[in-house]
C-alpha cells in the first residue's frame, strides 16, 4: 500500500546558500523509487508517494541522498497526511479572527517535544507576538513579520535541542491542498 508523504527540507535555497534546483531534487526523489513526486516553491517542500514506511526512516534516506547528490547535510522532516492535518488542526491561533493569517508560521520538529524551558522561549518574543507548543510543532504569530522575530528557527532549534524547519501558514495549507488532490 502506498502512502502520501510531505517532506520539508531545512535551510536550502536561502540567501544563495545550499542551492538545489527543484527539478534536480524531484529527479533524486524519483531515483529513490518514490512516485507522484512534486515540489512546491523553492524552499524544499516535496510531496511524494511511497510504500508505507516509517517517516524517520524516509527522512534519513532522503537526507543521506541529498548529502551524496548535492554535497551538503540537510535536515529533512517527513510526515504523512494525517500528521500534517493534525498539525494544521492544532494551530491555536487560527480560530482567532483578529489574527491575520499572513503572520502565522509553523515550526515543524524532527522529534517529539518533551521537556524544554518554555519560559526562556516566551521571554524572548516581542510583546505582540504569540507562541504555542504541541508535541510536534511550534506555532508562531508574528504581526511585525517573521523576519523581525527573535523566536526564529535557529533560536528554536537551539532551545529545543533538535533540528526544525519553519513554514508560513500559506505554504502549510498549500502543502495540504496538494497532498489531498
Amino acid at each position: 500500500m502506498t502512502t502520501t508523504y510531505i517532506s520539508i527540507l531545512r535551510g536550502i535555497n536561502v540567501s544563495g546558500q545550499r542551492l538545489i534546483k527543484m527539478e534536480a531534487l524531484k529527479k533524486m526523489y524519483e531515483q529513490l523509487s518514490f512516485e507522484n513526486v512534486q515540489t512546491y516553491v523553492q524552499s524544499g517542500n516535496v510531496l511524494f508517494s511511497a510504500k508505507n514506511r516509517d517517516s524517520g526512516e524516509l527522512a534519513s534516506i532522503i537526507s543521506s541522498n541529498i548529502q551524496t547528490e548535492f554535497g551538503f547535510d540537510v535536515p529533512v522532516i517527513v510526515m504523512n497526511l494525517d500528521r500534517l492535518e493534525k498539525i494544521i488542526a492544532n494551530n491555536p491561533f487560527i480560530k482567532d479572527t483578529d489574527k491575520d493569517e499572513a503572520f502565522l508560521h509553523v515550526t515543524f520538529l524532527t522529534e517529539v517535544l518533551t521537556e524544554f524551558d518554555e519560559g526562556s522561549i516566551i521571554e524572548k518574543k516581542h510583546s505582540d507576538e504569540e507562541v504555542a507548543f504541541t508535541a510536534d510543532a511550534v506555532y508562531l504569530y508574528c504581526p511585525n513579520g517573521y523576519g523581525k522575530t527573535k523566536v526564529n528557527n535557529n533560536f528554536l532549534e537551539k532551545k529545543l535541542k533538535m533540528p526544525a524547519t519553519t513554514r508560513n501558514w500559506k505554504t502549510v495549507n498549500e502543502l495540504l491542498k496538494l497532498a489531498t488532490k
